[in-house]
């Protein structure tokens, strides 16, 4: 099936789902970025629902027992053993009321995206990005591995695929299915001494290139980054399909990274990567502040779906941003113009000399 205009999967489902009131994902995301898409317009045409993912779909990379343990959580039947087993019930991986079916909703619709970029394309799946998931647990609030089963997807229909992931934490589970896999190129760029603590400076298994960056990485660095490592990589390496997992948390706003990036810097990302292969497909991902995560995403697909960005958001827009809250927590209300513009003001800075010299240690790896 051919995509001849960029495409936005999302789901219901998501809306008033939360891990609970204590966990970073009580707050809406990708509800948030569908209600301001629409405000704006921006989704007429080329909506497509999100099918949750049958469990036959899963064990491509997910082990039967596991998937069975997820339904048996859903369904309030599930012995203590297989909890501890598969690392559910935990503080980061809960049990809510929709630990299956929200991460198979997301599988479903990396999976229809997959299909859809068949024939070229781009397609956006806020939804998808949960890039710590492992094949028998759950890891780092991410019950499935959401891009895993897309690049497998990708693969089955021969095509050469590059991840690239921006998440402030390291794609951990991605990696650990990929590494020395030749037909994938992964590149991740991350906070240093940030959870899971994997992604170590250097290219593990001769195709997983990580770039560990220090706290307060800003949008000059991210630039430096871009033209010197990730554009380069990507022209060496010839993808036919790119994944991009956009996982906002390396914004400065964010409560579980010290990173200190604006929006525009995902904005040039995609912008420069988006022409290096035929296919794309854009992934969310991590991201903690309500109001910065939805601004950044529907930014994104602005950006993915050619959409002019109004200085300031129509009343229409303000008032999904306006509705939103932190969920309790106690953390400060947003600056106004998170509640009125999509675009962050630049945030550039210094490049510092040990950001050079790790892109020196990888240049020559």
């Amino acid at each position: 099936m051919a995509v001849t205009a960029a495409l936005f999967i999302g789901s219901e489902i998501y809306r008033g789902s939360s891990y609970g009131g204590g966990h970073p994902l009580r707050v809406p995301r990708v509800s948030t970025v569908m209600d301001l898409a629409r405000a704006l317009g921006w989704l007429e045409g080329c909506y497509r629902t999100s099918p949750c993912a049958k469990p036959a779909a899963l064990l491509a990379f997910h082990t039967a027992e596991y998937i069975a343990a997820l339904k048996a959580a859903e369904a309030g039947e599930i012995a203590a053993a297989a909890m501890a087993r598969h690392h559910l019930g935990t503080l980061s991986n809960p049990v809510f009321p929709q630990i299956y079916r929200r991460p198979a909703t997301g599988a479903g619709g990396v999976l229809l995206a997959s299909e859809l970029l068949a024939a070229g394309g781009a397609v956006h799946v806020p939804g998808g990005g949960t890039h710590h998931g492992l094949p028998d647990r759950a890891n780092g609030f991410c019950y499935l591995n959401d891009p895993v089963l897309a690049i497998m997807a990708l693969r089955r229909m021969g095509l050469r695929v590059a991840y690239v992931d921006l998440d402030a934490h390291h794609c951990d589970g991605v990696e650990f299915a990929f590494a020395g896999v030749p037909e994938v190129l992964l590149i991740s760029v991350h906070e240093e001494a940030r959870w899971p603590f994997t992604g170590a400076l250097g290219v593990a298994g001769g195709n997983c290139v990580n770039l560990p960056v220090p706290a307060q990485y800003n949008d000059s660095e991210a630039r430096l980054v871009l033209q010197e490592m990730i554009l380069p990589r990507l022209q060496a390496f010839g993808p036919q399909v790119i994944v991009l997992q956009a996982g906002a948390d390396a914004l400065r706003e964010d409560p579980l990274s010290r990173l200190a990036l604006s929006n525009n810097s995902y904005v040039e990302a995609l912008r420069a990567i988006r022409p290096m292969a035929p296919r794309l497909m854009l992934l969310g991902g991590g991201g903690y502040n309500p109001w910065s995560v939805a601004r950044c995403w529907t930014l994104l697909w602005a950006e993915l779906s050619g959409r002019a960005v109004p200085d300031l958001l129509p009343e229409a827009a303000q008032s999904v941003l306006r509705a939103l809250s932190w969920g309790g927590g106690g953390r400060a209300l947003p600056a106004p113009a998170l509640l009125t513009t999509l675009r962050d003001a630049p945030r550039e800075g210094g490049i510092r000399d040990e950001l050079r010299a790790r892109m020196a240690v990888l240049a020559r790896a």
